[in-house]
């Protein structure tokens, strides 16, 4: 069965807005690695409408950092797939739009032959973590206190206490530490 992992970057206050900070090199490379780790990218429609055109554009800027491409190539090369009812149509023929129940949806991806399945954003993760799919828990930690922005986990109706176990602590030269976690 495939492993759901969860990602996210995050100041030490909790928050999650890409808009509020963005991982040095180091952290670039540790979500390159996981992304080339993984068989699918799940997303919400708001997660998906962030990152293309983003970063099928950043492979045709000239000015883009050798980090920013190499995400870039692993994102792009990487099957995903966009839960929405609304969304009419995607980008590129290596990205899917789901419509049906999210939990089923999810066992049937889990239990189709994935190895690593990765989510990113807020909303569908709060979803997925709610309906207890996600297996592990991986956070890059800035180290910066954003003070206002948006928070993780803040609308999501957690059953009480999930207990996670750290396996991994990784710190960077910039500061960045990696959390992983399995769901106990």
């Amino acid at each position: 069965m495939g492993n759901l992992i969860y990602a996210i970057n995050l100041t030490l206050d909790g928050c999650c807005d890409h808009t509020r900070f963005r991982p040095e090199e180091d952290g670039f490379e540790y979500h390159i690695n996981l992304l080339q780790s993984v068989d699918t990218l799940v997303f919400g429609r708001k997660t998906y409408q962030l990152m293309v055109p983003y970063w099928p554009d950043v492979l045709k800027d000239p000015s883009a950092t050798t980090a920013d491409i190499e995400f870039a190539r692993a994102f792009e090369s990487t099957r995903k797939i966009v839960f929405s009812r609304t969304l009419e149509s995607t980008e590129d023929q290596n990205t899917h739009i789901v419509r049906g129940d999210l939990r089923e949806e999810m066992l049937k991806l889990k239990q189709g032959g994935a190895r690593n399945i990765l989510a990113g954003g807020v909303d569908l993760p709060s979803q997925l973590i709610e309906l207890g799919l996600v297996d592990e828990f991986r956070f890059l930690i800035a180290p910066t206190l954003a003070g206002a922005g948006r928070r993780l986990l803040n609308s999501a109706s957690l059953p009480a206490n999930l207990h996670l176990k750290l396996v991994e602590s990784t710190p960077f030269k910039s500061g960045w530490i990696a959390l992983r976690y399995l769901k106990q």
